[in-house]
């Protein structure tokens, strides 16, 4: 049996979300806990490690690439946990969702020297509800993993015009990013605020670059910039940290200190770490 998606979606929406007692499980129940763990998507904390790791693209990063993988493992006995509370009711009807567009992944990759084959080492999945991404799961299997995957999250979240990042519940991890804890009503409050806004199937930076200034603005960061469409037409864009990799120019590596006269040659993991220090 498979979870009624429109129940599900109106679940979370109310700030409810469902889990079961274990992976074999066959009974789902639903979760209203008294407090809410947020990321500050303008609080995101990288340790100077964390910081080299995204720069120097130690993993290629995508995202919406494996989610049915991602979900999977996330469900999985793993040496560092027994059990989970995914279980085949929840996985299948997040599955639905992704194929609707609903929910969404971001992945991590290795490449074996020996073979060539890339690996899957890490990786997040999670539900869009207008500007709120609720993260329900991730998994790592090489060190920074989950921290790089979550560090492209918010990065894409900053510039597709998201306002909420919720986790759930706080762990140590989460805050050792930057998470911090608010009340369910204070939490509902801000889903409130946020779940009018509607998704934006045109990326709001996929107008023509002319130059730099043009895509920034007086006085903006780049991720401020970036998301400026979307916050003021309250659209959001899952996909639009994808169209600006994408279309990324010199002019435009250049205002982010992206230049070759600087001695670093521009890349993903570059930008990722540029938007992760700016505010908008």
């Amino acid at each position: 049996m498979t979870i009624d998606l429109d129940l599900l979606i109106k679940a979370y929406a109310s700030g409810i979300f469902p889990m079961a007692d274990a992976r074999d499980d066959p009974e789902t129940f639903w979760v209203e806990p008294k407090a809410r763990a947020i990321i500050p998507l303008d609080n995101f904390w990288m340790s100077r490690s964390l910081r080299k790791t995204i720069r120097t693209d130690r993993f290629r990063v995508t995202a919406d690439t494996a989610f049915a993988n991602v979900i999977a493992i996330c469900a999985a006995e793993a040496g560092d946990r027994r059990d989970t509370w995914i279980n085949d009711e929840i996985e299948e009807a997040f599955n639905q969702l992704h194929q609707l567009g609903r929910a969404h992944s971001v992945e991590c990759w290795i490449r074996d020297d020996e073979t060539g084959q890339e690996n899957l080492v890490g990786g997040l999945y999670g539900l869009a509800i207008g500007g709120a991404f609720c993260g329900e799961s991730m998994f790592s299997r090489s060190r920074d993993a989950s921290k790089v995957a979550l560090a492209w999250l918010v990065a894409r979240l900053k510039v597709g015009g998201f306002p909420l990042l919720d986790c759930q519940f706080m762990t140590d991890h989460l805050a050792s990013l930057g998470a911090i804890e608010i009340s369910q009503e204070a939490y509902l409050e801000e889903l409130k605020r946020v779940r009018g806004y509607v998704p934006s199937s045109v990326s709001p930076i996929r107008s023509p670059i002319k130059s730099a200034g043009a895509f920034f603005g007086a006085g903006t960061g780049l991720a401020a910039g970036a998301a400026a469409g979307a916050a003021v037409s309250g659209t959001v864009s899952f996909g639009a940290l994808d169209a600006l990799l994408a279309r990324l120019d010199e002019d435009v590596r250049g205002a982010v200190g992206l230049t070759e006269s600087s001695g670093e040659s521009s890349s993903p993991g570059k930008l990722i770490a540029q938007l992760l220090t700016q505010t908008s």
